[in-house]
Order: C-alpha cells, then sequence, then structure tokens
C-alpha cells in the first residue's frame, strides 16, 4: 500500500528473534516473508528491524549480509571507548583535557548510550568550541568533584580510614549508589598504576603524569602517592572495587555501606585482608 499523508513512511519491526525458533510450512515462515519483502521493498518505504541475535542460517540473515544491510549494534570494547569518546567529542568541535576520555569511559561504559548523553550534555555545558575538562566531568555527570576523589585515594593511601570515610560521605549520592564515585575512584587508582608503570620504565615524573593522563603539576602528589603504595596494593585495590561495583548493582546493602566495606578493605594491611571471593 502506499503512504498517507506523505511521500514516505518509516516502518520498525522490533524483536525478530521471536520468530527464530518458530517453525511453519515452505516459504510461510514470517522471517521467510520478510526475506521476500527485502528483495523488492517498495521505495516508498524505509523499513527497520530490530533483533537481539538471529540464526546465521536463516534467509533473511544471509541477505542482508550479503546486500549489506545489516548494522550491527554491538557494545565496544572498553579499551575502544576512549577512542570513542574523542571522536565525538571531535565531531561536536571540542577538545578533551588529558584524561577524561578515560574517565568518561570508566564511568559510564560500556553502554554507549549514557555516553553520548552526557558527550551532549557537557558539550551544552562548556559552549560552542570549549574544551571538556575534568571540572566539567564532575559537574554535568559524576557531581563529585575530582579534588574530593584525590583526597579520598590520599586518605586510603596513608591508611586513614576516618578521612576517607568522611570524603566518601561528603560525595555519596544515595541516588545513584555510589556508582559514579566508585568510578571516580578506579579511574584514579588505574591512572596510580599508570605512573607506577611509567616511572619504572624510567620516565621522569612529569612525563610520567602525562602519560596517565593528569596534569603535570600534579606530578609531586603522585610521586608522594607512590612511596605509600605498591602496585600490588594498587592491583588489589582494583579488585576490591570490582567487588563493591557487582555489590552495589546485586545487592540488597545500602550502597554507603558497601563502600564504607570496601574502604575498611582497602585500609587493611594485605595480609589481613580478606581472601577474595571467587563466587555469588
Amino acid at each position: 500500500t502506499m503512504p498517507m499523508m506523505a511521500s514516505r513512511r518509516l516502518v520498525v519491526v522490533g524483536h525478530l528473534e521471536r520468530w527464530d525458533a518458530k517453525s511453519a510450512g515452505q516459504g510461510d515462515h514470517p522471517l521467510d516473508r520478510l526475506a521476500d519483502y527485502a528483495a523488492d521493498p517498495p521505495p516508498t518505504t524505509v523499513m527497520i528491524l530490530t533483533a537481539s541475535k538471529l540464526n546465521g542460517s536463516r534467509r533473511l540473515v544471509k541477505q542482508a549480509k550479503k546486500e549489506d544491510f545489516v548494522v550491527r549494534c554491538e557494545a565496544l570494547d572498553r579499551r575502544e571507548l576512549p577512542g570513542f569518546v574523542q571522536r565525538t567529542a571531535r565531531d561536536k568541535g571540542h577538545a578533551l583535557e588529558p584524561g577524561v576520555a578515560d574517565n568518561l569511559a570508566e564511568l559510564l561504559g560500556p553502554d554507549l548510550a549514557p555516553v553520548a548523553d552526557a558527550l551532549e550534555r557537557l558539550s551544552l555545558y562548556v559552549g560552542p568550541g570549549g574544551t571538556i575538562s575534568e571540572e566539567a566531568v564532575s559537574a554535568v555527570v559524576t557531581r563529585v568533584r575530582q579534588e574530593t576523589v584525590w583526597q579520598l585515594v590520599d586518605a586510603l593511601a596513608a591508611r586513614d580510614l576516618g578521612g576517607a570515610l568522611a570524603a566518601m560521605h561528603d560525595a555519596y549520592d544515595p541516588r545513584d549508589r555510589g556508582l559514579p564515585m566508585l568510578g571516580a575512584v578506579a579511574w584514579r587508582v588505574r591512572q596510580l598504576l599508570k605512573f607506577h608503570t611509567a616511572r619504572r620504565q624510567g620516565k621522569s615524573s612529569k612525563d610520567a603524569a602525562k602519560i596517565a593522563g593528569v596534569a603535570p603539576f600534579k606530578a609531586g602528589e603522585l610521586e608522594r602517592t607512590r612511596e605509600r603504595l605498591s602496585t600490588q596494593a594498587l592491583e588489589d585495590w582494583l579488585m576490591l572495587l570490582g567487588e563493591a561495583d557487582l555489590a552495589l548493582k546485586g545487592s540488597k546493602r545500602s550502597g554507603d555501606a558497601v563502600l564504607a566495606t570496601m574502604m575498611v578493605d582497602m585500609c587493611r594491611p594485605r595480609a589481613g585482608r580478606p581472601r577474595p571471593r571467587s563466587g555469588g
């Protein structure tokens, strides 16, 4: 049929996988009927077919691959996300401060929808041609000031549990269960690991800071933290941060209780720490 009150129409058919296992007579399967349609579609109609997964032996799937009308919408690998952030920001006319792309990937990935939404809001916040900075991310995305994150990490490095808990409670937001704050801390820990690695390779403090995505004027702070934390301790912290992330997303415990338990474990000497849990 021809479209009404317009020269063209858009038709969206979703969840094709619901028909994938259906049996039907020869030529009467819903997916085969769609394949017949796709072989000779009316020029006035744009049809979008969506599915989470389909059997690759289906005629429709083979036809889509052959005629190149398959669009894969798979989540990017974590390592690819910073590049996506940089390209999207550049397309909007913005430069990024060092480390911001990795920070957004850590906070919001791997789903691209929240990353794209955050970049749109950041673009409006900094204005045309503005540089997207850590401060902008703190104001628009995480509601956690970067200074607070550094204070928290410094307190943990000094085994100052009281100081770490105080910084956490200042920044904790029950509406998001502390997930953005946890992501910000994980990002800082990864920066510290990069700094450690670069220093072991003979880089100067300022060059190592650049490699870690930290402003060179903070190299002194990173060096002081490095003196108090071994690479093994930072790797242990990443494990504890991962466990806390799972608990925040799947546990019925309050978010601040989960974070407090994590910080107690992070402040313990390694020998006194509970062994990591291998299962649920």
